[in-house]
């Protein structure tokens, strides 16, 4: 098996190019997002690490899997929070 993505870009005009390639990145919030094969058939995404960071974040995706994924990324400063009481749930806004 071929590491290689077979990717689509499409403008906004519509007109789309065909590639291939063994990861990509989208920069996203000033951050690398990175997409690549993990072996096995499954996919990895997951975000460039700078200095200072203190935290991570990687998604595996394994094919055939029974369950549905929703994904939602939000990035926020690995930094000390204001409100160090806060607890997030579904009615905080975030």
């Amino acid at each position: 098996m071929s590491d290689a993505l077979q990717l689509i870009l499409e403008d906004t005009d519509g007109t789309q190019l065909e590639t291939s390639c063994t990861r990509f990145a989208v920069v996203w919030q000033g951050r690398e997002v990175w997409i690549q094969q993990a072996g096995n058939g499954q996919l990895l995404i997951g975000v460039d690490v700078e200095d200072g960071d203190t935290e991570y974040a990687n998604l595996l995706l394994r094919p055939l899997a029974t369950n549905l994924v929703s994904l939602q990324l939000e990035m926020e400063p690995a930094g000390e929070d204001d409100d160090d009481d806060h607890v997030h749930g579904p009615d905080c806004n975030h």
